[in-house]
């Protein structure tokens, strides 16, 4: 037989359901199961899911069980190949692993959400009915705005022959995954958000949640079982993001303050116009001038600096390798700028969304590549 599960939150945390289906081989529908769950996070959901799949298929006499879920941690965790390590994963692995032990043969399989879409819509209903919304006009997916089956690709760490055949790159790159961290009241507002360390709204728990999910479907991101360094500014809105991030990937978030974002110093929770009007001249000057500083902050000179001297500090401890850094929109364009060996002025032309995604690698022997900038596929 087959189970289908799926769970979400919407906030992760947040108000929370699961929903499982258990079908014969012929994919008639033999049981159903949805609960809201009050207020967990995605991957309690996804677990209670399964729990609850495993348990209808052995009340309907399931000898050998198939198991098809979007969650790639799950699948992978309980399929052996990634570590459990999350103290709220344990139990509800162990749980899973106990009911897999009444069956003959259960398997594991990865299956993007476009395929999961009964299981997705049984979890949006028990998160419908715990937050007293109905389920119209909300996304198609249990706290994943966009099915996995329409994203591209990240790309992966597989050589680029051709690529660095043209650039004369040698040696293996240090991968830098770049995430820019999810709304916050300031971000919705457009205001100066530099050092002021304000959590993530709602919705940019959301947008965590769901580049977390594409991360999480990502090859590269999880090595020999262990996930990729995980490595945030150390402000709540990033960390808040960056832990989204290793809850999917099964990892852990250290910090390093050279992510963290410029300080605008009096500019701080001002709009661009606000911070215009009262300080006309400052304000034309430090559009045109990188060495200019707000007043009581820090030049774009001083955030270059200082996100180099993070780069070089995170490729000397983790050379070669993968890292996802999740950070604010100036380090993260700084970072960009260094792989494009761009002047200042690329600070005032590129856009970054919130909870987009880009990624630079930086060669051993000085070259650099920039493979995506400011992906938002994953956000409806």
């Amino acid at each position: 037989m087959v189970v289908e599960a799926d769970g979400g939150s919407r906030g992760n945390p947040g108000p929370a359901g699961y929903g499982a289906v258990v079908k014969d081989s012929d994919g008639q529908v033999l049981a159903e199961r949805r609960e809201s769950l009050g207020v967990v996070t995605n991957n309690v959901a996804e677990y209670r899911g399964l729990i609850a799949g495993l348990a209808a298929a052995a009340e309907v006499g399931a000898s050998t069980v198939d198991v098809r879920m979007d969650s790639k941690l799950v699948v992978e965790q309980m399929s052996g190949r990634w570590k459990i390590k999350h103290p709220d994963m344990q139990p509800l692995a162990e749980q899973a692993k106990g009911l897999a032990a009444g069956f003959a043969r259960v398997e594991y399989e990865w299956i993007p959400r476009a395929q999961n879409s009964h299981a997705d819509r049984l979890a949006n209903e028990a998160m419908d009915a715990a937050t007293g919304k109905p389920a119209a006009g909300r996304p198609g997916t249990a706290g994943k705005p966009v099915a996995a089956a329409t994203l591209p690709k990240l790309p992966t760490r597989k050589p680029d022959r051709a690529a660095v055949a043209w650039t004369g790159a040698k040696g293996t790159p240090t991968r830098l995954v770049l995430l820019r961290h999810g709304q916050t009241e300031m971000s919705a507002l457009r205001r100066y958000s530099g050092r002021g360390d304000v959590p993530l709204t709602e919705l940019g728990r959301t947008q965590a949640a769901a580049a977390a999910k594409r991360l999480a479907a990502t090859e590269g991101l999880v090595v020999d079982g262990e996930a990729v360094p995980i490595v945030s500014s150390p402000l709540t809105r990033t960390k808040q993001t960056a832990q989204a991030v290793a809850d999917a990937l099964g990892g852990r978030v250290e910090t390093h303050p050279g992510l963290i974002e410029t300080d605008f110093g009096d500019w701080e929770g001002l709009t661009f116009a606000e911070a215009a009007d009262r300080d006309p001249d400052l304000h034309g000057a430090w559009l045109g001038d990188s060495s200019v500083p707000p007043p009581g902050g820090e030049s774009f000179d001083v955030v270059h600096r200082r996100v180099r001297k993070a780069r070089d500090e995170l490729i000397a401890e983790h050379g070669g390798k993968t890292l996802v850094l999740v950070s604010h929109v100036t380090p993260i364009k700084t970072l960009l700028r260094m792989g494009l060996d761009a002047g200042p002025q690329l600070l005032f032309r590129l856009h970054l969304d919130l909870a987009s995604l880009s990624i630079v690698e930086f060669y051993p022997d000085g070259n650099a590549s920039v493979r995506l900038v400011n992906d938002t596929s994953h956000l409806s």
